[in-house]
């Protein structure tokens, strides 16, 4: 059985140096946070991956500490997908990976293996639909009402108002969108890597890149617009019942449009928005089998 506890290391990629968890030897198999979020946030699936003969590696995300904030100071998914294609450069032995995101790790998979499918040979997705899905819910009443804090991400006051308190802010969303479970662990770790005020403000500027008016590059949505496809390899899309970011609803919608490419949703009982840590037997199950099969 591999060692539980990961080795942390960094590399350059893409103009600034991303920092990593990582165990295991095989094939890539990616791991990509969302927000509120950080790298140990798989703290349950890497050992997972290890053991099932996978080189498994979890990277704070472009301006989460200890990664550093990148001075070209670009959040599109356009530019996590590029990461996680340059990670696979790095670390992933020549051959094709696998890949797995949850929130905003799930819409830079979504990019990242739609705009260069060669290099992941399979990917699970968690808690954010696929973009045509997601982009749709936006539209639905119940939905919007959920994603307020994006909207919120545009004003300024956000950078003041998110940072006071020792992140409160943070904690209220994790309560907010898994009700129930106890993030005393998590919230912590959470906060090393968003509580300078530059990493808050990238992390922040992830949301002003899709919505507002954060910089945008024509390289970035041309891959952005590979990921309005289904996905090109198969995928899981894993969703917490009891989501309170992203609404069930919008999961039922997701099937409907993984299905006829080859790809597959699963709802997973008594969990939230952070499924993998709430029920983390089941989805580990869920994503070792996926990735596994061949």
């Amino acid at each position: 059985m591999t060692d539980r506890t990961p080795n942390q290391a960094s590399v350059e990629i893409n103009g600034y140096r991303a920092a990593y968890l990582e165990m295991g030897d095989g094939p890539l198999a990616l791991c990509l946070h969302g927000f509120p979020d950080s790298a140990h946030t798989w703290r349950h699936l890497l050992p997972q991956l290890a053991d099932a003969g996978f080189h498994a590696v979890a990277p704070w995300l472009r301006g989460y500490a200890p990664s550093a904030v990148p001075s070209d100071g670009r959040y599109q998914s356009g530019a996590l997908a590029l990461d996680a294609n340059a990670l696979h450069d790095a670390l992933g032995g020549g051959e094709p990976g696998v890949i797995v995101g949850h929130d905003w790790g799930a819409i830079g998979t979504y990019a990242a293996i739609g705009n260069q499918p060669d290099r992941w040979r399979r990917a699970v997705t968690a808690a954010v639909p696929p973009m045509p899905i997601a982009g749709g819910g936006i539209m639905q009443y119940a939905q919007l009402r959920r994603s307020w804090y994006m909207f919120f991400f545009q004003h300024p006051l956000a950078d003041v108002v998110v940072a006071g308190d020792d992140l409160r802010f943070v904690d209220h969303l994790w309560e907010d969108w898994s009700p129930g479970y106890d993030a005393g662990h998590d919230l912590p770790l959470v906060k090393d890597a968003l509580r300078d005020s530059a990493n808050l403000g990238a992390a922040i500027g992830y949301y002003r890149a899709m919505l507002g008016d954060g910089a945008r590059d024509p390289e970035l949505d041309a891959i952005e617009a590979s990921a309005m496809a289904p996905p090109p390899i198969p995928t899981l899309y894993l969703h917490g019942a009891d989501d309170g970011c992203m609404g069930v609803e919008l999961a039922e919608q997701a099937a409907a449009f993984l299905e006829p490419s080859g790809s597959q949703m699963q709802i997973v009982a008594d969990a939230g928005h952070f499924l993998h840590l709430e029920q983390p037997d089941v989805v580990n199950a869920a994503v070792v089998a996926h990735l596994t099969s061949s």
